[in-house]
């Protein structure tokens, strides 16, 4: 073994020889986390990497891609309750070109794909059917592919057309839904699901689409907004609406010293009115006009007569002097027809009340039907639909607001207190650290400083010819004596000089050379 080597590993030994029981305990725990840890890290690099194969596969399709897996010798993964297998990474496209010659998954076939297989001699009545599926299969599809939906199922019903435009019925579409364990769609994610179902088929409205997830539980029934937008638009609308006001009466009357409450009902679905009025304009051009005028003036039967049949006046009748006039008229003029379409939406405000409460220590010279005016204002009041606003001046109770401060103030005490101790530990514990640094450096100073010393010739015996014979072979030279006193100097103390001057030129032969001299006189 080289010296180099065989030196480095006797101090080595010689440092772990000089531990403590606790620092060979540390030494031994630190070895053994390294040792697991290069065994961890080795499983980790040599374990393949996964990626998947195919996802959303239906059982049948599953187990068709797991045999050919199988058969193929293929290591496997299976996940999301086995409708997602992995594969090791460089054998992801062999493994999906194999599936794909074999016609796997064959649910991939599904969707506008149906449509393929269709023959020229398909009825009607097939190719409306399998429209339907299609597009059932592709929207299906489309909602899967959102985060926390694991399978859906999307049924379209499509009414024939027909030509009496009155008669004719709006599609409807149900959509079954079965999340992830432990998901729930929120109330946007199905708004989401309405919307995307309603725009992919023509005539189809929001309100006309049904979700139903797996629990049974209606996400969004037909004819209404999604389970949970009524309230919450109830609730953004209050919270808005309470903002508004209480932001002004704080300007007004100091914070603290009111409250606000508003109840509102809004109209959680979508409706149509359509109204028709008829006005006529001022100077309005005449469409048409007919009118008829008869006078007959003096006397003779001409004025008078008998009436015979078909009202007509009968000769020679009674004669007698007469006037007789008569007028008719028929005028049409042209009018204004307005034919107006309003789209209520869902959230539309139906009624909503007010309450307001002030600290009459606080009102001033406000008076509670001023605060009501503005309140009123700030709301939107409309007295149409029945809105109440309700002001009073009443007396605050400030127990609960002394409780709160007193609360506070001893919380703020406590975050003091708290930072006092935290800063008195802090200069504890860095204190301990200078010390037990300061101890540190103090040993390993006075330690060096041993290792140092001079070593003590006498130890050597009494034989200094020996010593002198060593010291000549190897051709020692004292570069400059060292300074002594008046007198003259010992054989010792010459030779604890050459010594130094070996050590201060070559350490390591020095040492060897003492260590042998010692053990050499030891034997």
């Amino acid at each position: 073994m080289p010296k180099q080597l065989a030196a480095f590993f006797q101090r080595l030994s010689g440092s772990v020889r000089a531990f403590s029981a606790a620092q060979k305990t540390i030494a031994i725990l630190a070895i053994a986390v390294l040792a697991l840890g290069a065994v961890f890290l080795g499983t980790w690099l040599s374990t393949p990497q996964y990626t998947p194969l195919f996802t959303g596969l239906a059982a049948a399709d599953a187990s068709a891609v797991v045999d050919q897996l199988n058969s193929d010798g293929v290591k496997y993964q299976l996940t999301d309750g086995g409708a997602t297998v992995l594969v090791p990474q460089d054998k992801v496209y062999d493994e999906r070109l194999k599936a794909a010659s074999a016609g796997l998954p064959s649910s991939s076939t599904n969707g506008y794909a149906l449509l393929d297989k269709m023959g020229v001699t398909s009825s009607e009545f097939q190719q409306d059917v399998m429209y339907k599926q299609a597009m059932e299969e592709e929207l299906a599809k489309t909602i899967q592919a959102m985060n926390g939906v694991q399978t859906a199922s999307v049924k379209l019903a499509i009414p024939k057309e027909t030509v009496f435009t009155s008669q004719a019925a709006d599609p409807t579409a149900s959509v079954f839904i079965k999340t992830d364990a432990g998901a729930t769609l929120s109330s946007d994610q199905v708004d989401a699901i309405v919307h995307l179902t309603s725009a992919s088929i023509e005539n189809m409205k929001p309100v006309d689409v049904t979700v139903v997830d797996s629990s049974g539980q209606t996400l969004s029934a037909q004819g209404a907004a999604a389970a949970g937008s009524s309230d919450k638009l109830t609730s953004a609308y209050e919270a808005k609406t309470t903002a508004a006001i209480q932001a002004m009466l704080d300007r007004i009357v100091g914070p603290g010293n009111s409250t606000v409450a508003v109840s509102a009902n809004l109209s959680d679905a979508t409706s149509q009115r359509v109204s028709e009025t008829f006005q006529t304009p001022k100077d309005s051009p005449v469409l048409s006009e007919t009118s008829q005028t008869e006078t007959y003036t003096g006397t003779g039967s001409a004025a008078a007569g008998v009436l015979g049949p078909d009202n007509i006046a009968v000769p020679n009748g009674t004669s007698g002097n007469g006037a007789y006039n008569a007028a008719n008229g028929t005028k049409n003029n042209a009018i204004d027809k307005v034919t107006q379409t309003d789209n209520i939406p869902a959230g539309t405000v139906q009624r909503q009340t007010v309450s307001v409460a002030i600290s009459n220590k606080a009102l001033g010279n406000a008076s509670p039907s001023s605060i009501q005016s503005l309140v009123e204002a700030a709301a939107g009041f409309d007295k149409t639909r029945g809105d109440v606003v309700t002001v009073a001046a009443v007396g605050f109770n400030t127990d609960q607001a002394k409780a709160a401060k007193a609360a506070l103030d001893a919380s703020t005490q406590a975050q003091k207190n708290a930072q006092t101790s935290n800063l008195l530990r802090d200069a504890i514990i860095a204190g301990v650290v200078v010390i037990v640094a300061t101890l540190a450096l103090i040993f390993f100073l006075r330690r060096g400083r041993q290792r140092r010393e001079p070593v003590d010739l006498e130890i050597l015996g009494p034989d200094d010819d020996e010593l002198d014979a060593i010291l000549a072979g190897h051709k020692l030279a004292i570069e400059q004596p060292v300074p002594m006193p008046v007198l003259e100097p010992t054989s010792t103390e010459v030779k604890r000089a050459e010594i130094a001057t070996l050590a201060g030129r070559d350490p390591e032969k020095a040492a060897e050379l003492l260590r042998g001299l010692m053990d050499e006189r030891t034997s």
